[in-house]
């Protein structure tokens, strides 16, 4: 059992992504992916990471954030599912002193076993499904693994996408939102502050999800576009 986690940064912050967008969160960074994706982002390498035990991050929280006034609190990387032992433990520490907390879980949806481990501790699950057109892998099956066990959970599915997108996988992506009747957010790629793709593109895209799934949503990266972390 792996009881300790490297933390590549701590943070507050407003949820810029997903149909939680605008709410205050505690946002805790893990080092380490299983994956590689070409368009992310996110600096979770171990340079520059601090070590955690449970207790230790939890009596840092605790001292230096308000968490009366969070949301919840955001586990994400990098793939916070890869420290499913160390979650497991902190939220046991920290959720009866902040019952009303949530967590919220932010995963590339490829480690189904992993998430057994912590599910009935988690309230809001948002996956990224992968595209094969953005990632350079097809991770469709592990993500149908993934979803089948978000049954109880709060979910919705992120998609980032850009003009490489292709018809397959919009099928592909619309039949898992039919299939486990979640949310599909549609995210256009960012560079920077700016979006990739143009608006005509953008609402083309759209338009083919909803042709075959009612249940999508297109909402960019709007703490971007607000500055914010």
């Amino acid at each position: 059992m792996v009881t300790e986690a490297r933390i590549k940064e701590i943070f507050e912050s407003i949820q810029g992504e997903g149909p939680v967008i605008g709410y205050k969160q505690l946002f805790i960074r893990f080092c380490g992916c299983n994956l590689n994706c070409k368009y992310c982002d996110t600096d979770f390498e171990i340079k520059n990471s601090v070590t955690y035990n449970p207790e230790k991050l939890a009596i840092k929280i605790i001292s230096e954030f308000n968490l009366n006034k969070i949301h919840s609190i955001s586990l994400t990387g990098g793939e916070p599912l890869l420290h499913t032992d160390f979650i497991n433990k902190f939220i046991y520490i920290i959720r009866p002193k902040y019952n009303n907390l949530k967590i919220y879980l932010e995963t590339n949806a490829t480690l189904s076993e992993e998430l057994i481990k912590v599910k009935n501790k988690t309230d809001i699950i948002s996956a990224d499904i992968k595209l094969p057109s953005a990632t350079g892998k097809d991770t469709f099956e592990l993500h149908d693994k993934f979803l089948a066990q978000c049954n109880g959970v709060y979910t919705f599915a992120k998609i980032v996408f850009d003009e490489n997108i292709t018809p397959e996988e919009i099928r592909k992506c619309t039949n898992l939102g039919k299939k486990y009747s979640i949310e599909l957010i549609l995210q256009p790629k960012m560079i920077g502050d700016k979006i990739s793709v143009s608006k005509n593109f953008i609402e083309a895209t759209f338009d083919k999800f909803l042709a075959e799934y009612a249940k999508v949503r297109l909402i960019p990266q709007v703490h971007k576009f607000l500055n914010v972390r």
